[in-house]
């Protein structure tokens, strides 16, 4: 059964909490996640979607009951385009890779998407040759411009526009201003960038730290830079970024259980990712203001969370009847 959203629902994207991990600060370091899940579709991708959306209406490429949108995505961006498109009345394809969790690719069928399926990396590789999902995506749409829009997240500037306008100005406000390190998982770079040009136009000494996937991951949503080029998205404003870490599977995985068991948090795994790099940052610093984006709660990773031993179906059913700060999202699967 096809889920349509009601065309008001975009007024639920942005303004997500801001939420202290008590249970990892202390009196001088404190330690804030940014939850993302709280957008209408999910994740943080709701709002580079929902501004992409918007900026291509403006620019009158759009057309109801004519075009169809099209996107390669590992996921998120894929859940908040049909999500969102549903709503405002346009039909999606999304092109996907087969590795993604089948919770994933059951949320973008109920959305009503249409999938195409590749044989690729868990996260679509970006450069020329080299990716299949985006290689498809232009396949298909190139030669129907009247028909096919793909807002292409990798060289779109609304996705930078998104979290420059919202993603920056709410933490901002919510830290009182007192943000001094922000953190944030990498994919397309829209997220990392447009917030941290903002917070760095406020305060110049806020250490902007980039998280990348070790190579061959598991980490849905991220990239790994030596296994795929940087989208010119982010080569764009790369500048901003003021260091690098790198999450492991292990160590992103251990952060998710760890979340759950102090926090009550039920996170997906490139929240993870980012929380163990907020934990290693927080062991060089004195004092400081800490904050990561958790980009999607663990509920369509069930099935990757059993797989991989993080948690027994059993543990993982009862971590989300009993999960704390869960959202109310605009589809049910």
């Amino acid at each position: 059964m096809t889920t349509v959203a009601s065309p008001d629902v975009v007024q639920r994207i942005g303004h997500t909490p801001l939420v202290e991990l008590s249970a990892f600060s202390t009196k001088k370091v404190k330690l804030y996640a940014k939850l993302e899940w709280h957008n209408p579709f999910g994740s943080v991708k709701d709002r580079a979607a929902y501004w992409m959306i918007r900026d291509a209406e403006k620019h009158g490429i759009l057309k109801k009951d004519k075009s169809i949108i099209i996107e390669p995505t590992s996921g998120n961006t894929g859940i908040a385009l049909a999500g969102i498109s549903s709503a405002l009345g346009y039909k999606v394809e999304i092109v996907i890779p087969e590795k993604v969790s089948e919770e994933t690719k059951k949320i973008l069928r109920h959305l009503g998407a249409t999938l195409h399926e590749t044989s690729d990396d868990l996260c679509p590789r970006v450069g020329a040759g080299t990716d299949q999902s985006i290689a498809l995506a232009k396949a298909i749409s190139k030669p129907r411009p009247d028909i096919y829009f793909m807002p292409n997240q990798y060289e779109n500037d609304a996705n930078f526009l998104a979290h420059y306008e919202s993603t920056g100005p709410e933490i901002w406000k919510q830290t009182e201003g007192k943000i001094t390190h922000f953190l944030a998982g990498c994919g397309t770079g829209g997220t990392i960038t447009g917030t941290a040009t903002f917070l760095k136009e406020k305060n110049k000494n806020i250490k902007v730290i980039a998280i990348q996937a070790q190579k061959n991951h598991l980490l849905q949503g991220l990239r790994n830079f030596e296994e795929s080029a940087m989208p010119d998205l982010f080569k764009k404003r790369v500048r901003v970024v003021d260091d690098w870490m790198t999450a492991t599977n292990k160590d992103s995985f251990e952060a998710v259980q760890l979340l759950a068991e102090k926090e009550g948090l039920l996170v997906g795994p490139s929240s993870g990712s980012t929380m163990t790099c907020m934990l290693k940052t927080a062991e060089k610093v004195d004092e400081g203001v800490i904050v990561g984006i958790f980009a999607d709660d663990g509920r369509k990773f069930k099935s990757l969370y059993v797989k991989e031993g993080i948690f027994t179906e059993e543990q993982f059913d009862s971590n989300l009847s009993n999960a704390k700060h869960m959202s109310r999202l605009a589809y049910s699967f």
